[in-house]
């Protein structure tokens, strides 16, 4: 249900904003992306697992706030982000 360590890895390193960025919002946007993907796809054959969609409510309310805070911010690098990934809205 996770993702590995591998793949937050090269999400990491196709999202930094330069060498080494690891906290970046547009990173921790595109690891939650990666999480909530993976979810949405455990939820397709488990539809009573109320815990792990109550986890996963919970990562969709932090992408948002990471996603508001860097269109407040700099509404070109938004654009250019949820574009990449493909994100509605």
């Amino acid at each position: 249900m996770s993702i590995t360590p591998e793949l937050k890895a090269q999400l990491m390193k196709d999202y930094a904003t330069k060498e080494g960025d690891t906290g970046s919002p547009e990173v921790q946007v595109a690891i939650l992306t990666s999480r909530i993907t993976t979810l949405t796809e455990h939820f397709k054959t488990h539809k009573k697992d109320n815990h792990s969609r109550r986890g996963l409510l919970k990562l969709v309310a932090q992408r948002r706030k990471l996603l508001d805070y860097t269109k407040d911010k700099d509404l070109a690098r938004y654009q250019d982000l949820i574009k990449r990934l493909g994100i509605r809205r």
